[in-house]
């Protein structure tokens, strides 16, 4: 993609934004980027990150992230706000204002009634003049699409991350090839596996622009606290039970059908297995029959979305990603560091993060005879269960910490700023409370 009025003058540049008054001087602008490559700022003149991201009701895996991220920049020598793109109205949003607040992320409300509501324009070019925003953000199609719009009238890079397409369904191919229609014409795209990172080679980035930086998991925060049996209890788990566990959105992609069967032929086999399923979504009817069909009420749970899955993972005999479609999924990352034993489809980057054997055991997609075969080797064998969670501790610990993802994202800012790399020694120091 080529950069605006070419080379050094972008930074120099003085550009005109749009508001509903008509038409505001950004000359400024140039000034504050100038200073751009100085560490000695204080914090309110660090160069400001804004996330975009477009969602409904609580959010989902991304959040996980994004909402993380703030409070990790600072001293890595950046600034962060996220807008948020909702429905107007939307009760849950405040349910996400909330884990915002909890996480020091500034989180800012685009009410947004779709695509021919252009008061999201509007708002969004604002923002960038007010808070005179150095790196745009994206998380999604829409944002992607906004921030090459607003790039025209507001000197920013462009910055996205691609999360996995994964949810296929209605519009959504559409909303795909959109996204692949920006992505070439972005300055560095953050893939979290390694098979979003060839598709964006495919699709004409040049190598420096792609960069593989893994989800990753604040190793602090998802820490075991408690044995499992109390966990258990506190779950109303008999201490005997096999507790069976998963995470994530009620949807067709994360294959929540085939674990229910294969917990059902568990059963049949005599092992006391109880299976909890946490997460909201539109397949929750679909699997409400199935259940019903399999008379697995007794044993099969939809826990409804949690908030903190922490205590989840703790009660956890083994946790089970069934899906058929990721990127590289949080949830895996979670139950890792909480040392609970994991089986998981071989999808997008669920190989780079367990390892087959090692830290868990990784089977086919869709495969409900491998699941089930790999579910029960786990569930029979204790040891096996203790030595795999004890390596996925250790994985996380050592390649998926949350400091050392942050680095590589901060390192990606620095080299579009030009700016010498604060990061350049290794991870940043964070404190143990987050700050």
């Amino acid at each position: 993609m080529s950069r605006p009025a070419g080379g050094a003058s972008f930074l120099e540049m003085s550009f005109r934004i749009p508001t509903k008054e008509g038409f505001s001087d950004a000359s400024g602008c140039a000034e504050m980027i100038s200073r751009l490559a100085g560490r000695d700022l204080p914090e309110d003149k660090l160069p400001l990150v804004l996330h975009v991201r477009v969602v409904t009701g609580y959010g989902g895996g991304p959040e996980k992230t994004i909402l993380n991220s703030p409070r990790y920049l600072t001293s890595l020598g950046y600034r962060a706000a996220l807008a948020y793109l909702h429905p107007p109205g939307d009760p849950e949003f405040t349910l996400l204002q909330q884990r915002a607040a909890a996480a020091g992320a500034e989180l800012i409300s685009i009410p947004d009634r779709g695509p021919a509501d252009l008061s999201v324009i509007w708002r969004l070019a604002r923002l960038c003049r007010q808070r005179r925003v150095a790196i745009w953000h994206g998380h999604d199609y829409k944002s992607n699409a906004l921030g090459l719009l607003l790039r025209r009238v507001w000197p920013m890079r462009l910055v996205t991350t691609l999360h996995g397409w994964t949810n296929l369904s209605g519009r959504v191919p559409l909303y795909v090839r959109v996204d692949k229609w920006c992505l070439p014409r972005y300055e560095a795209a953050i893939c979290v596996s390694e098979d979003l990172a060839a598709e964006c080679r495919g699709l004409g980035l040049a190598d420096e622009r792609v960069h593989l930086v893994h989800n990753a998991i604040d190793t602090r925060e998802y820490a075991r606290r408690l044995p499992r049996c109390e966990a258990k209890r506190a779950w109303g788990v008999p201490e005997e039970a096999l507790l069976v566990g998963a995470v994530g959105r009620l949807s067709e992609e994360k294959g929540f059908d085939l674990l229910i069967r294969a917990v059902h032929g568990l059963r049949q086999k005599g092992l006391p297995v109880v299976l909890a399923i946490a997460g909201e979504g539109p397949t929750r009817a679909a699997l409400q029959r199935l259940i019903a069909e399999l008379k697995a009420a007794a044993y099969v749970r939809l826990l409804g979305h949690l908030a903190d899955p922490r205590g989840l993972y703790e009660a956890l005999d083994l946790f089970v990603l069934s899906s058929h479609r990721e990127g590289l999924p949080n949830v895996v990352l979670e139950a890792m560091a909480m040392e609970a034993p994991v089986v998981a489809t071989r999808v997008a980057g669920v190989p780079s993060l367990v390892e087959d054997g090692r830290s868990g055991l990784v089977v086919p997609p869709g495969d409900l005879p491998a699941l089930a075969d790999a579910m029960e080797r786990l569930l029979r064998d204790v040891a096996l269960r203790g030595a795999l969670a004890e390596q996925a501790r250790q994985r996380v610990e050592t390649h998926f910490s949350f400091d050392r993802r942050m680095a590589k994202v901060a390192r990606i800012y620095d080299r579009l700023l030009a700016r010498p790399a604060a990061s350049a020694g290794g991870p940043p120091a964070v404190a143990r409370d987050g700050s």
